[in-house]
């Protein structure tokens, strides 16, 4: 399971040193191929988030003894992802001709607050995915941890069981023993029983083999 994660990682580390060249171009582009080298990122990033899915999904069938340190990995990789998506929003936005003409307009005062605003939304707009970003990772860590109470007390209950069937044969074997006991004791009384009445008869008949023949005399 974890050669999978690796072999993840290695596509994310490929994916994302091809994203970063490409974010860099950006600014120095125009036009159609502007156009064209955006829709090209978009979809790298598109890959990236789905091999960082399929990453997440590996760690959560890792078990929870190991999967600490592939945690620690994932939170890495997710804080990279983010850097790169704020990166490529910023290159959108770069000081082009292009920006300048479509956004920003042509008069120097009005393209630096326009421009200023626009930079000031990004930055909202990041904090706000950080922020969310942030709240998936808490709910993700609560749900392992749910995960891992669920497991131990799965264990704690079946070590419960067991002992609630070890306690049964027990039980058991101490009635059979009981029984066996009582039998034995019942015997016992039986043959001392038997024992005196034996006694008796051989002493009342050697009194009265004595007293007949005192009497034949």
């Amino acid at each position: 399971m974890s050669s999978d994660f690796e072999s993840y990682e290695q596509d994310f580390a490929v994916l994302t040193a091809e994203i970063t060249g490409r974010i860099g171009k950006v600014p120095k582009l125009v036009g159609d191929e502007k156009k064209q080298m955006v829709a090209n990122i978009e979809k790298q990033l598109e890959e990236a988030r789905e091999l960082l899915e399929q990453m997440e999904l590996e760690v959560r069938e890792i078990p929870p003894q190991s999967r600490g340190m592939y945690s620690s990995r994932m939170r890495s990789y997710k804080q990279e992802m983010g850097k790169l998506e704020a990166d490529f929003k910023r290159s959108r936005i770069a000081y082009s001709d292009e920006v300048r003409n479509e956004l920003l307009g042509d008069d120097g005062n009005s393209s630096e607050n326009q421009r200023a605003h626009l930079l000031d939304n990004t930055e909202r707009l990041e904090r706000s995915s950080r922020r969310l970003e942030a709240g998936y990772q808490i709910a993700v860590e609560t749900e392992q941890i749910g995960q891992e109470m669920l497991e131990n007390l799965s264990h704690d209950r079946e070590k419960i069981q067991r002992a609630r069937e070890r306690l049964r044969e027990t039980d058991a074997n101490l009635g059979k023993s009981s029984r066996i006991l009582t039998g034995m004791l019942r015997r016992i009384i039986q043959n001392r029983i038997l024992i005196v009445v034996l006694a008796v008869i051989i002493i009342f008949t050697t009194m009265m083999a004595i007293f007949f023949s005192v009497r034949g005399r």
